[in-house]
């Protein structure tokens, strides 16, 4: 499909060059600052989840279908709430203003624009209410368990107050090791990029005693258990999902205890360095939880033929985040905009060249597993990106 841009698109300020969502990241390294990219760009520790995300896509074919009637073809979806026009998700993504001065609030006009859900992070660069009023009626809030009670219901009544639809409590990183290719590079976060959801609410205690781990009594001391996730889903009418669930036995933990829905997802490999792709962990949590959770999948989506293999593999819908930045810091609310536009087109052409007339008909019979020794031409050419 040609997604080269037309000359109106030109005319209204979309940079050229993109052909495709993917040709956002190369701009964006020419935007950025090398140290910021790669921060941006990079994992956690020595990137092996990271690769292994986007290696994940380069195992599987897309089986071509002739003759199917795809005309009153359409990629509408319900995830139990008011219904969305596709199935991109703008993730949550921290500290927008690293990219762009108004960060989170261009996301907010962009995701209005197309139809899009976005999830608004506990660690955004604007407070959750300056983001809902720049938005969409469609919105989500991140939560991030704060180290007292009191802090963390403070957060869901101002997301309640706000609008959000629902909450998406992430589980996956209370320790987020450093990025090897970030500290190398001499990344510094900025003095001003700092979380205005926390403006005010009480630091974390001091932690370690003289002995003590660093990690275990000192990161780890006030990490979410198991009962801090039955006390939000009771402190709470709005759905709780969970985001950061790898394996099939914490997912049917979490639907046992009252879950809306999950999302597979290893943080975009910025948590546990040598953890499966997300990819590949994601059959089996839906195995596990049957059809009648709602699953999100994260982790290297990079364009629609991304987008198709994981629903094929079990999503209901998709997360974008890399992208999201990548189109931000090159043309703001524009480029996001832009972005979701080119790679919803790619996931209706892959759908309509695969048979498939709505999302329901994707599954797993439209996928081929290539051959173990098969490298992708993508997997090479995301490489010279690094």
């Amino acid at each position: 499909m040609n997604a080269q841009p037309t000359p109106a698109e030109a005319a209204t300020g979309i940079p050229a060059g993109v052909f495709c969502a993917q040709d956002y990241e190369a701009l964006a390294a020419k935007a950025l600052a090398g140290a910021t990219m790669a921060y941006i760009a990079g994992g956690a520790g020595r990137d092996q989840t990271l690769d292994a995300n986007r290696a994940a896509f380069g195992q599987w074919s897309i089986w071509p279908r002739l003759l199917r009637d795809v005309g009153a073809g359409h990629t509408r979806l319900s995830l139990g709430g008011p219904a969305l026009a596709h199935p991109l998700l703008l993730a949550p993504v921290a500290f927008q203003t690293l990219v762009h001065p108004r960060g989170e609030i261009e996301t907010a006009r962009a995701a209005h624009a197309t139809e899009t859900c976005m999830l608004a992070s506990t660690l955004s660069s604007f407070r959750l209410e300056d983001i809902a009023s720049a938005g969409g009626p469609t919105r989500w809030f991140q939560l991030y368990f704060q180290p007292s009670r009191d802090a963390t219901l403070a957060l869901v009544r101002r997301a309640e107050a706000a609008g959000y639809g629902a909450l998406v409590v992430t589980l996956d990183a209370p320790i987020q090791p450093a990025s090897l290719r970030a500290l190398r590079a001499g990344f510094r976060m900025p003095a001003d990029c700092v979380p205005a959801n926390l403006a005010g609410l009480p630091a974390a205690p001091a932690t370690a005693e003289p002995g003590d781990s660093r990690i275990f009594q000192g990161m780890m001391r006030t990490a979410p258990g198991w009962d801090d996730f039955d006390w939000l889903r009771a402190q709470t009418r709005l759905p709780v999902w969970v985001k950061g669930v790898m394996h099939p036995d914490d997912a049917a933990q979490f639907v046992q205890r009252g879950a809306a829905g999950l999302v597979v997802s290893n943080h975009g490999g910025r948590s546990l360095d040598g953890a499966p792709a997300s990819l590949r962990a994601l059959p089996a949590v839906r195995a596990r939880v049957g059809k009648g959770t709602p699953v999100l999948f994260d982790g290297g989506i990079r364009c629609g033929e991304d987008v198709f293999k994981a629903m094929a593999l079990g999503a209901d819908a998709v997360l974008i985040g890399r992208l999201q930045v990548y189109a931000l810091a090159v043309a703001g609310a524009l480029g996001v905009a832009h972005m979701l536009k080119l790679l919803r087109e790619e996931l209706e052409a892959c759908m309509a060249l695969a048979g498939c007339a709505t999302l329901a008909d994707i599954g797993p019979d439209c996928l081929l597993p290539k051959p173990a020794n098969a490298e992708s031409p993508q997997r090479a050419a995301d490489a010279d990106l690094h």
